[in-house]
């Protein structure tokens, strides 16, 4: 069984034990045994176990993970220490600094931000290496769908970024109007430029918090 260590683990018990998630992870089960899957079985659920769900103020959706080695570790965009930053996370430092002044670090890894409250949630957990998208059909996106539709309801408001017409297409999951919805093109080189850059999705978070008297992400 899962277990997650924090308040996700009751919010997510039935889905847990539903049949497609059964079938998820007995397919997960042969996949980790027979190919090279990221990221390591043990860091699959870290977004969540990183962020309790009371404790969100922002979410971010990735798509799936990285698929190279070492890169992937249960947070979007995040990379460990002494890994290469990959392109779009370096673009997310840079839109960063110009937005709110925070300099470029040293090193890709995110649990900080994750440790303040924001969620950083692919919408498929697992990928096979050196093939994107490739553990989509599995089924993940029906369990961070209901991830994202338990946030919904959250009594507390919260920011949602979505970056890329993937997160985008998660938009009509985001009902309830005490929340607020950032959109922007994706941060990977191909898109930046037309609407990444420049959006101040960090600097708006921050201020819709503070209008809403929950504490800043420290970015």
């Amino acid at each position: 069984m899962v277990n997650l260590g924090n308040s996700w683990d009751a919010l997510l018990k039935d889905e847990f034990e539903k049949e497609y998630y059964q079938n998820l992870r007995r397919n997960l089960a042969v996949e980790y045994k027979t190919r090279t899957i990221y990221p390591d079985m043990y860091d699959i659920f870290n977004a969540l176990k990183y962020t309790a769900f009371e404790d969100v103020k922002v979410v971010i959706l990735g798509q799936d993970p990285y698929h190279g080695p070492g890169q992937a570790h249960g947070l979007c965009f995040s990379v460990k220490p002494g890994i290469q930053m990959p392109p779009s996370l370096k673009n997310i430092f840079k839109e960063l600094e110009t937005d709110v002044g925070a300099p470029m670090p040293e090193n890709g890894e995110l649990t900080r931000w994750a440790r303040q409250g924001v969620l950083l949630l692919n919408t498929v957990l697992t990928v096979r290496e050196g093939s994107p998208n490739s553990h989509r059909p599995l089924g993940w996106e029906i369990f961070t769908d209901r991830v994202i539709s338990l946030l919904n309801d959250a009594p507390e408001p919260i920011v949602f970024l979505l970056w890329g017409a993937n997160a985008k297409a998660k938009r009509s999951l985001i009902t309830n109007p005490n929340h607020l919805i950032l959109t922007a093109a994706h941060p990977s080189p191909l898109s930046a430029y037309n609407g990444f850059f420049g959006c101040r999705h960090f600097s708006r978070a921050n201020e819709f918090l503070r209008a809403k008297g929950r504490e800043e992400i420290v970015w």
